[in-house]
C-alpha cells in the first residue's frame, strides 16, 4: 500500500521506468467516454476525413500541454496541483483546485453512468446498487496507490489494443454502405464551426489530463530522462484519444444516432453474436480503474486544498479517509443528476478547457521560462515561506485569461459574442493560453531569484541532507 499522499517522495523511494508512462496514459483515457467526444463532427455535418483530422489536430495540441507537465514529477517529487502553490500560493491555489476537482468529480460520474449500462448487459441490477459498487471498487484500487494503478493499466493496455483493433478493422470494412443512414455519410463535407468544435473537444479532452500528470510520474527517479518521460506520455495519452475519437467519428458517420455502448456492440457482433458485448465489458474494467485514477487526484488535490488552510499530516490513514470522501460525494451526485446527463458531455468537456487552460499556461510557463524547474520544496508546505499564501502573479495571470476567454466560450448554455460572429466556433483556448503564461511571464520578472536559490540549498538539505 501506498505510504504517500502529498508529501514529497524521497530519492530513495525513486523507483520505475519511463516507458511505463506511455501503457499508462495509454489505458486512461482508452475508454467510452472519450469515444463519445468523436460523435461530434459527424452530428454536426462534418465528414469522416475531416472530423478525423480536425480530432488528430485537436488530441496532438491538447496533448502537448499535457506531456511537458510530466516532467515536473520526478523533479519535485511532488503531486501535480501542490505544486501550484508556488505560482498561486498555499491558499491562492484553491482557484485552480476547485476546477480540478469539479474536473475529477466529473469524470468519475460519466464513467460511473457508461460502466453501469454496460454492466447491465449481461448483469442484474439498478443505478443504486451498481453505482455504489463500482465507485466502491475504484476507491479499493485508489487506496492501495500508485503502483497498483500502474500494474493494471499497464497490463490492461494490452487487451484494450486486441479488442479495438478487431473493432477498428470490423467498423472500416462492414459499416460503409451497411444501411439508409450510411448513405448521408456520402453528402457530409466541410463546415468550419464543426471542425472547430470537433478540434476543441480534442484538445480540451486531453488538457484535462495536465491535472493528473506529475501523481503518476513523480516517484521515478529525479534524473529520469526529460525526453523520453515526456515523450511517452505524449504517445500514450495522444494515441489513445486520437483512436478512439476517430473510431467515435466512423461511427457517428454509419450508425444513426450513434452510442458509444451500442455502437462498440453492434460493431463487435459482426465478428460473431457475444463479441461486441464482451468488447464492452473489457471497456468497463478500464473504466472503473480510471474512476481509481481520477478519485486519488481528487484526494490529493482535496488535501492540498484543504492543508493551504489547516496544516494536516499526510498519513495513509488520511488517505483513506480523503477517498472515502471523494467516493460518497460521487455516488452522491451521480444518483442525484438527471438520466439524459450524459448529453451534456461536451459542455463538460469545454468547461474542462475554460478553467484548465489559464492553470496549465501558468504552470507550465513558471516551471520552464520562470523558474526553470527549481524549487524549494520545503517552502511549497511552509505557508509563510517565500511562496506566501496568495501570490497576486499567478491569481492575476489566471483570471485574466478566464475573462478574456469568455467572449470566445461556445457551449450549450451560453454563447459568446465574437464566438457568435464566428458562426459558434470556440477559439478561446488560444486567447487563455496567450493571455494567462504570457502575463505570468511578464509579471514573474521581478521575483528574487537570490533568495529563491539560498531558500533551495535550505530545502535540499532538510529533504536529503545533501546541497543542491
Amino acid at each position: 500500500m501506498e505510504q504517500h499522499s502529498i508529501d514529497y517522495v524521497h530519492r530513495s523511494e525513486r523507483r520505475g521506468k519511463v516507458w511505463h508512462q506511455g501503457p499508462f496514459w495509454f489505458a486512461g483515457n482508452f475508454v467510452l467516454p472519450t469515444m463519445v467526444v468523436g460523435f461530434t463532427g459527424p452530428a454536426m455535418g462534418l465528414s469522416i476525413g475531416w472530423s478525423v483530422l480536425s480530432v488528430v489536430l485537436g488530441a496532438a495540441f491538447g496533448t502537448f500541454f499535457m506531456a511537458f507537465h510530466a516532467n515536473q514529477g520526478p523533479r519535485m517529487g511532488l503531486p501535480q496541483m501542490i505544486q501550484s502553490r508556488a505560482q498561486f500560493g498555499s491558499r491562492g491555489v484553491v482557484l485552480p483546485f476547485v476546477a480540478t476537482v469539479f474536473v475529477y468529480l466529473g469524470f468519475i460520474v460519466f464513467d460511473v453512468i457508461v460502466g453501469t449500462q454496460g454492466l447491465q448487459l449481461v448483469l442484474p441490477g439498478g443505478k443504486w446498487f451498481w453505482y455504489p459498487v463500482l465507485i466502491a471498487v475504484s476507491i479499493v484500487i485508489a487506496v492501495v496507490g500508485h503502483d497498483l494503478l500502474h500494474f493494471v493499466q499497464r497490463w490492461l493496455t494490452y487487451a484494450l489494443v486486441v479488442v479495438f483493433a478487431i473493432i477498428t478493422v470490423l467498423a472500416l470494412t462492414t459499416l460503409p454502405g451497411s444501411s439508409e443512414y450510411a448513405e448521408m455519410a456520402h453528402t457530409a463535407g466541410w463546415n468550419w464551426t464543426a471542425f472547430l468544435v470537433q478540434f476543441s473537444l480534442a484538445a480540451g479532452y486531453n488538457i484535462s489530463y495536465a491535472v493528473y500528470v506529475s501523481d503518476y510520474s513523480r516517484y521515478l527517479p529525479e534524473d529520469a530522462s526529460a525526453p523520453k518521460l515526456i515523450s511517452w506520455t505524449y504517445a500514450g495519452a495522444a494515441l489513445s484519444a486520437t483512436w478512439l475519437m476517430s473510431l467515435g467519428a466512423i461511427l457517428g458517420t454509419y450508425i444513426e444516432g450513434a452510442d458509444a455502448i451500442g455502437a462498440v456492440r453492434e460493431v463487435g457482433d459482426r465478428l460473431f453474436p457475444g463479441f461486441g458485448t464482451i468488447a464492452v465489458l473489457i471497456s468497463c474494467v478500464a473504466l472503473i480503474t480510471v474512476m481509481g485514477v481520477n478519485a486519488y487526484g481528487a484526494m490529493l488535490t482535496t488535501i492540498s486544498g484543504v492543508d493551504g488552510f489547516k496544516s494536516i499530516k499526510p498519513t495513509v490513514r488520511l488517505r483513506i479517509i480523503g477517498l472515502s470522501f471523494v467516493g460518497l460525494v460521487a455516488v452522491a451526485i451521480a444518483l442525484a443528476i438527471p438520466d439524459n446527463y450524459l448529453s451534456s458531455f461536451n459542455s463538460f468537456v469545454l468547461l474542462m478547457l475554460y478553467f484548465l487552460i489559464p492553470w496549465t499556461a501558468v504552470n507550465l510557463a513558471d516551471f520552464y521560462f520562470v523558474r526553470h524547474g527549481k524549487y524549494a520544496i520545503t517552502e511549497i508546505f511552509n505557508p509563510d515561506g517565500i511562496y506566501g499564501r496568495w501570490s497576486w502573479r499567478g491569481i492575476v495571470a489566471y483570471i485574466a485569461g478566464f475573462v478574456v476567454m469568455i467572449p470566445f466560450f461556445s457551449t450549450s448554455f451560453y454563447t459568446g459574442p465574437i464566438a457568435q460572429a464566428l458562426g459558434g466556433a470556440d477559439v478561446s483556448f488560444a486567447l487563455g493560453l496567450l493571455v494567462s503564461g504570457g502575463l505570468y511571464w511578464v509579471l514573474a520578472r521581478n521575483i528574487d531569484h537570490v533568495a529563491e536559490a539560498k531558500a533551495r540549498v535550505r530545502s535540499q538539505l532538510e529533504l536529503e541532507g545533501t546541497p543542491e
